[in-house]
């Protein structure tokens, strides 16, 4: 295929997106709070783990099929949510959620995407999962609920370590607002990229759409969008709410303490996501590689457990589930695949991961992903070690 020798890592695609993308849009993707300390953590813990190869053991037939939550999915890999994802690329969610159709992996739409959840549903198949950031509404909570179910929606996220918007830097230098003012600096730097900018001409104005069924009129002109105004900070109630109100599986994004594991279960989550936003939130937030063999143990064996954090490969998605995650989700390298070759580019991404893995996994003489939790060289082994059946 032409794209991998264009584009044979994700660093190539990252690379090439940058360049195509206006420099405010870049900045809101790939930016990260404070001076980035988390993110880099996150790349720095997966960096420093070590697999174990094999030798001698023949052809092995890898089989990346993962189930979970009560469904199969084709590889252990899904595509996260990110906020205004259509910004970065022309009509980014419909594609992304094509993707994972034609992958069979799943794709979580954003509550903040720039589309609806009814405008995605054509393009889903059985792969959606719909991510929730709680509405301090009752009526409207309920009723997006109910249209992403309508929509075909199966899995619901709930985030919950974004109790307020955090500073990125970097998106204050470019002058970046929410909601996003069009001024001549914006204007010029989108004009400077034309693939991106004829695309954008084709689409609704940016914004998170699926708040335009409870917009004010008179709120016009006002600095927050609806959705900001129409959000709460949740709470363990607000939890206990939900998972009276959606009757799907229900999983829980942005833990990394152990120590909430066991209410989290008790409150009727069916899995936990380990994560750190991207390190877009707080700075001092542990990797979530770290946080993993803490929270695996708090959890059990039969707990699901997702996690993500600056995943640039097959590889580093065996690393987090050597550490005991039975999923991992990418949102910023999709969007790198979308801006470097637009929906070829997001299937490349897939490409590049699912290659990487069964390569991988020849080399460590197992033929399905979990069984990499035996391969951690003994040095880098952080708790008890995980088994399956435990």
């Amino acid at each position: 295929m032409e794209l991998d020798y264009r584009f044979p890592a994700m660093s190539d695609l990252k690379a090439r997106a940058r360049r195509r993308v206006p420099r405010y849009i870049w900045e809101y993707l790939d930016s990260a709070e404070g001076n980035e300390g988390a993110r880099a953590r996150a790349e720095a813990a997966l960096d420093a783990v070590e697999l174990m190869p094999d030798i001698l053991r023949g052809p092995v037939e890898a089989d990346l099929g993962t189930t979970l939550l009560g469904r199969r999915y084709a590889a252990p890999f899904g595509i996260a949510p990110v906020g205004m994802s259509g910004a970065f690329w022309p009509d980014a969610e419909a594609i992304l959620a094509r993707t994972a159709r034609a992958a069979e992996i799943p794709f979580c739409l954003s509550t903040v995407a720039a589309t609806t959840p009814e405008e995605i549903a054509p393009h889903l198949g059985t792969q959606g999962w719909f991510q929730l950031y709680p509405s301090g509404d009752d009526a409207i909570r309920r009723d997006m609920l109910a249209r992403a179910k309508e929509a075909g929606f199966h899995t619901l996220v709930l985030t919950v370590d974004v109790p307020l918007l955090s500073w990125r830097a970097r998106e204050k230098r470019v002058r970046l607002k929410n909601p996003m003012a069009l001024t001549p600096a914006i204007l010029l730097q989108s004009a400077l990229r034309p693939a991106w900018a004829l695309g954008q001409l084709k689409r609704p104005a940016l914004r998170p759409r699926i708040f335009d069924k409870y917009a004010d009129p008179s709120a016009a002109g006002t600095e927050k969008h609806v959705g900001l105004a129409l959000r709460v900070i949740p709470d363990w109630a607000y939890l206990e709410t939900l998972r009276a109100e959606w009757e799907g599986p229900l999983v829980i994004k942005g833990v990394l303490d152990p120590g909430h594991v066991e209410r989290l279960v008790a409150a009727g989550a069916d899995a936990i996501w380990v994560s750190n936003h991207g390190g877009r939130q707080f700075e001092a937030a542990p990797a979530p590689l770290s946080a993993l063999p803490a929270i695996r143990e708090a959890a059990g064996p039969n707990l699901p457990i997702l996690c993500d954090g600056s995943v640039r490969s097959g590889t580093d998605i065996l690393r987090l589930i050597a550490h005991g995650a039975d999923f991992v989700m990418l949102a910023r390298a999709f969007h790198y695949g979308l801006g470097a070759a637009g929906a070829a580019g997001a299937a490349h991404v897939v490409r590049l991961l699912s290659e990487g893995l069964k390569l991988d996994m020849s080399q460590l003489g197992i033929s399905t992903p979990g069984a990499v939790r035996g391969r951690l060289t003994a040095p880098l082994r952080q708790g008890r070690p995980f088994t399956p059946g435990q």
